[in-house]
């Protein structure tokens, strides 16, 4: 009798198994955002204060509702004010384009642009506000501008004297990932507004930490800070293994590995010259010009990336922009190992092999007029100055890597993960 409940065991069991099946799929970590930490502990940081709220479409919860909706229903919190970033709260204009001040038409709550005449909430703004909440899901590149919004609006809070809440949420460039140099004050602007590589590995909860302990706020003042953590995010997660979805984090950051186009891409786009998917279906995908063999310079650059990094010829005509209805020939951006590629270089070593291929295309000359906005999104003047004395990555590689480990070490102090 015993060999029979044995056997039966035997069979039995592996019905019963947590192990996934060889070839099945393993469903992604589900990563609760500060938001949801806020919800499952009922709202309690803010019960009893008057809530101003930064945020844009991508402030939700995993079932897709609006930060603005969840505060908005709750008896539990007093939400009195919006605040949009660019691209507004509600997500319906366009890059660069500049806001005014409105009324929510769902709430009819007051919402104040923090990106038009004003960059930074005013007095006049926070006076009847106790605390000022930030959520919203950036992609982890200092030229993106919602960190240079959420510095202002601690600055504003330190001022002000109130309190400044970030909802944290990840980093879809992970939190080990760091490129480019430290940023020089001298070229300070929106695009680049701290002391902070390119691309630092920080989600923007311990960048808030870092801003308000290292003092980089105005006239030396920090704010009262408090950070409501994520549950279950580790350093080395990519976006998808979160199981969080994916809300545009701007017209043009469609998907989550947008993000990690936008750092290959976005500063080269800069220059105005090379054509580099906006207006297309590929925001920050594709790199392409009018003149170029796709064909060719996809082979040198493959053979370069060594199938880390992979680009397909293709030849498209973009819906809108400067380049509108114009056939072009492009390369898409496939990048298989972000973690083995240095994604800033890509855009500088397609510039190095274009010239090599069409001298005559003087990129720089094109670009006369842009040099300014290049410089403040490289945070320095010698990756302009170097690269396109040779057009060659080489010359600026040391620079792009060069603060990558003192900065590692640096922010990891400030980690909350």
């Amino acid at each position: 009798m015993a060999m029979l409940r044995y056997l039966f065991f035997l069979l039995v069991f592996p019905l019963f198994s947590t192990q996934p099946p060889a070839g099945a799929e393993v469903k992604p970590n589900k990563v609760k955002s500060g938001l949801e930490v806020l919800m499952s502990i009922d709202f309690k940081p803010l019960h009893g204060k008057r809530v101003g709220l930064i945020t844009n479409p991508t402030g939700v919860t995993s079932e897709l509702k609006s930060t603005i909706d969840v505060l908005f229903e709750s008896d539990k919190v007093n939400l009195v004010a919006l605040f949009g970033p660019e691209h507004g709260v509600r997500g319906e204009f366009a890059a660069g384009e500049k806001i005014e001040s409105a009324i929510d038409p769902v709430t009819k709550i007051p919402i104040y642009s923090l990106y038009g005449t004003a960059t930074k909430p005013s007095s006049e703004m926070l006076k009847e506000i106790d605390v000022l909440v930030y959520d919203i899901q950036d992609i982890g590149c200092r030229s993106y501008t919602y960190i240079s919004t959420m510095g202002l609006a601690m600055d504003a809070a330190a001022e002000a004297g109130i309190e400044f809440m970030v909802l944290d949420r990840p980093n879809p460039l992970g939190g080990e990932k760091i490129e480019g140099p430290v940023a020089e004050k001298e070229l300070f602007s929106l695009v680049g507004a701290f002391p902070i590589p390119y691309v630092y590995g920080l989600t923007a909860g311990e960048l808030s930490r870092m801003i308000n302990k290292e003092v980089w706020l105005k006239n030396g003042k920090s704010c009262r800070l408090t950070v409501i953590k994520m549950k279950g995010w580790k350093r080395s997660m990519q976006f998808k293994d979160t199981g969080l979805p994916w809300v545009p984090s701007s017209p043009h950051v469609p998907l989550a590995e947008t993000a990690c186009h936008y750092v290959s891409t976005g500063i080269l786009g800069e220059l105005g010259v090379i054509h580099i998917g906006i207006g297309y279906t590929l925001p920050f995908g594709i790199l392409g010009h009018k003149k170029m063999d796709a064909v060719k310079i996809a082979a040198e650059l493959n053979e370069y990336y060594k199938g880390h990094a992979i680009f397909r010829p293709m030849t498209y005509k973009p819906f809108y922009g400067g380049s509108a209805n114009e056939l072009l020939q492009g390369v898409q951006l496939y990048i298989k190992n972000p973690e083995l590629v240095t994604l800033m270089s890509i855009q500088f070593k397609f510039m190095e092999v274009f010239h090599k291929n069409y001298p005559d295309v003087d990129l720089y000359e094109l670009s006369a007029k842009r040099h300014d906005m290049f410089d403040k999104v490289n945070g320095t003047r010698a990756i302009r100055e170097k690269f396109f004395a040779n057009y060659s990555y080489r010359d600026i590689e040391p620079i792009i890597l060069q603060d990558v480990e003192s900065f590692q070490k640096f922010s990891s102090k400030y980690y909350l993960y």
